[in-house]
């Protein structure tokens, strides 16, 4: 299960990225890395697989772009292979920045799906951000909890680690509640705005 979740998020980052750009393979694993934390870890073996899956279903295509004034036995293997998305490419990343559901909410999916935010519905955005916030409280519950049973029990270190732990889970809530305050705020702005445009229908009149 948890490996067809990793591939989801991946499938997600590589299309994301390529929409903002055509890369080549090397420039993609390095645009993962930085843009997404989480992808650290990434290696070739967990890249060129997916790539090759994207290829197979149509979602992006390869270009070899050819070098002037260079002979065409030397170009197979002096050129980068370039991914592009296609028009189906573009159609199931606008799928997956619909889904707002459980998976969008955890670590690894919500990061990725943050990322690309800005291409994202405004109510998709805002039940991301909730559902993530409810993640989190729940989480803020046990570790409260866990603290509360073992605080005698543990030393100074380990009592030290687990207040970490439950101060980062606080300070993320903090952020996602003036997000999601800053979300609802813009929405509500957007309705006044467009029913001020919308013009009036004309009342009848008597004769």
């Amino acid at each position: 299960m948890a490996g067809k979740k990793g591939a989801g998020v991946l499938e997600l980052a590589v299309l994301g990225l390529l929409h903002e750009s055509p890369m080549h393979g090397y420039e993609l694993r390095k645009r993962l890395n930085a843009l997404l934390g989480m992808f650290r870890a990434f290696s070739y073996g967990s890249l060129y697989p997916c790539l090759k899956q994207l290829l197979a279903k149509g979602l992006i295509v390869e270009d070899r772009p050819e070098e002037p004034n260079v002979p065409l036995a030397l170009q197979s293997r002096r050129s980068k292979i370039v991914y592009k998305l296609t028009a189906e490419g573009k159609e199931r990343l606008q799928q997956l920045l619909t889904e707002a559901g459980p998976a969008a909410w955890e670590d690894e999916g919500f990061g990725v799906h943050f990322a690309f935010f800005s291409h994202t519905r405004a109510d998709v955005r805002l039940r991301i951000l909730e559902g993530r916030r409810s993640r989190l409280e729940e989480r803020l519950e046990r570790l409260r909890a866990a603290l509360a049973r073992t605080r005698e029990r543990v030393d100074t270190y380990t009592l030290e680690l687990q207040n970490h732990g439950l101060e980062s889970v606080e300070r993320e809530v903090r952020w996602l509640n003036e997000l999601i305050g800053r979300e609802r705020a813009e929405q509500e702005q957007q309705t006044k705005n467009s029913s001020k445009t919308t013009p009036d229908m004309p009342r009848e009149t008597g004769r």
